[in-house]
């Protein structure tokens, strides 16, 4: 009987050990980006606003990417990568980002986000919703990499899993000004940059982190287009990475 208290005592301690060691070394395990396994902080980590001076310079990261011309874009759905938001911890994952970008400002109803405020990324404009019908026509949801754009530039040769990632991942979705989010359509940085060019070295970062992130490649006139953005903010990190 004391050889086997004895034991049941060694495997407690060894297990306290493992979690005591997981815990004070984040790093050694992975955040996934599912459906099934963020936690809000995922969400809230990476936010317009926050920036990690520690990361890898975006122009660093650009370097890295493929450089070549568009696939066709045969083939290309949006439910090639998702079929409406997915439900995250109990929310919807656009209820989220909106929360996400609103802050301490943000009045909920359960998940749903009722009425806040927050300075909007793509026209610079502080944007306050008094109503959620006013949020809903005047916020959309922004994959920073267009998923047309991701479909011709390596995400059509994927597994769908990955393409899945690509579409839910927080780092590739912003709260934006819906009017503007048209304009954009599915432009890369050769073709469109939000109007407020003092997130312009933000936005193209993130860009070039996405991408990086999930082995997508840029043409030659997107590459030109960054690299413009990034000589007047060379040391601009990448996010995310």
């Amino acid at each position: 009987m004391k050889l086997k208290k004895r034991r049941l005592f060694a495997v407690i301690v060894a297990l306290v050990g493992v979690a005591v060691w997981v815990i004070c070394n984040p790093a050694s395990y992975e955040r996934i980006y599912t459906s099934a396994e963020n936690s809000e902080e995922d969400y809230s980590a990476i936010a317009v606003s926050e920036k990690d001076v520690d990361a890898p310079l975006a122009r660093d990261i650009l370097e890295k990417l493929e450089v070549k011309g568009r696939a066709p874009k045969t083939g290309y759905k949006r439910d090639e990568f998702y079929s409406g938001w997915p439900t995250v911890e109990g929310c919807n994952l656009r209820q989220r980002i909106i929360k996400r970008e609103f802050g301490d400002s943000a009045v909920l109803d359960g998940c749903n986000v009722l009425s806040g405020e927050y300075d909007e990324p793509y026209t610079g404009e502080h944007k306050v919703f008094a109503k959620r019908e006013d949020i809903s026509k005047g916020i959309q949801i922004d994959h920073v990499v267009a998923l047309s754009d991701a479909w011709q530039k390596g995400a059509q040769y994927m597994e769908p899993g990955v393409r899945y990632k690509i579409a839910t991942d927080p780092l590739n979705l912003l709260a934006v000004d819906a009017a503007a989010n048209e304009k954009k359509s599915d432009g890369d940085a050769a073709t469109w940059l939000p109007p407020n060019k003092r997130f312009r070295c933000q936005y193209v970062a993130r860009q070039v982190s996405v991408k990086y992130k999930y082995s997508l490649w840029v043409t030659e006139a997107e590459k030109e287009a960054i690299l413009r953005i990034l000589e007047n903010c060379p040391n601009e990190p990448a996010l995310g990475i």
